[in-house]
């Protein structure tokens, strides 16, 4: 599913399902709420921290489909097309990273500290 694609699925969704988009203030905050969700989830299998009685291990997939949903939404009521943006991020990184990286000793390149 290409990203036009995504922000057509979700937009007939909600016109079928959801009735309407929530505000944008709105879904900013479920955007940040589901962020945390996931980023709780991650601390506990990647980082020093156990899991607690009832969460999902697993559940890291879900908290990422959650927060591209919410992502899609804003992007869709703001008038964004989210392959023309992410088109335009992947231009931009390329350009300002495209030597950077590999002459960063600490990715394993070959450029001196400063």
């Amino acid at each position: 599913m290409t990203f036009d694609e995504a922000q057509q699925s979700v937009d007939e969704w909600i016109r079928t399902i959801g009735v309407r988009y929530f505000s944008e203030l709105t879904n900013l905050a479920l955007l940040m709420e589901e962020v945390g969700e996931f980023s709780r989830l991650v601390a506990r299998k990647y980082g020093d921290q156990s899991f607690k009685k009832g969460e999902d291990p697993e559940g890291i997939p879900k908290e990422l489909g959650d927060i591209l949903f919410v992502l899609v939404c804003l992007a869709n009521q703001m008038g964004i097309s989210l392959e023309e943006a992410f088109r335009k991020t992947l231009e931009k990184n390329t350009n300002r990273d495209k030597e950077r990286h590999k002459n960063n000793p600490k990715l394993g390149g070959s450029e001196s500290p400063t």
